[in-house]
């Protein structure tokens, strides 16, 4: 049944992707140039609805939380190679997989990257888990317990702060 609702999840998000043409190239460039903020108001718009979901699920003891640590070494170092693997593709990791979709076959080189990633990954983890995934590790920790608030105090803060932002956007025309 998990498969089901992965599958489910995953269409429901590439039709999203695509209805908000965050997946076309002119929309990439531009939330890499800062004048376009398609993307950044579709992920932040998800960020929310999801952090809300996944708490009111959470608070009616409906599903339990996996977190992972945080190891900041892995983070930037993995962050790094996303941002630069976006800047020279033009496409992210989801939005790639949305672009072979939509038949752009330039998305090929982008998903031919991430297996190759990938693979090197697994082969470099035995070493890398001894340097770069120790480096800053902090654990399995959340903001709400850094901050010793209820979760709902961060998910209401970041709830006002997407509003405010997404109307500044709007004032600045992006």
């Amino acid at each position: 049944m998990m498969l089901v609702y992965g599958i489910v999840t995953g269409i429901l998000f590439g039709f999203l992707l695509q209805r908000s043409h965050v997946i076309r190239y002119d929309v990439q460039l531009g939330a890499l140039l800062l004048k376009d903020m398609t993307i950044m108001k579709f992920m932040l718009s998800h960020i929310v609805t999801a952090m809300i979901g996944v708490y009111v699920l959470y608070d009616f003891q409906m599903v339990q939380l996996s977190l992972k640590p945080t190891i900041l070494g892995g983070v930037v170092i993995g962050g790094l190679i996303f941002g630069v693997g976006w800047a020279l593709l033009g496409y992210c990791p989801g939005t790639s997989l949305g672009a072979l979709g939509e038949g752009r076959l330039d998305a090929l080189w982008g998903i031919a990257g991430m297996l190759v990633g990938a693979g090197l990954y697994a082969e470099a983890y035995p070493y890398l888990s001894k340097t770069v995934l120790t480096w800053g590790n902090y654990g399995k920790i959340t903001i709400p317990q850094v901050l010793g608030v209820s979760h709902w105090v961060v998910i209401f803060c970041m709830t006002v702060f997407v509003i405010l932002l997404f109307r500044w956007f709007e004032k600045k025309g992006l």
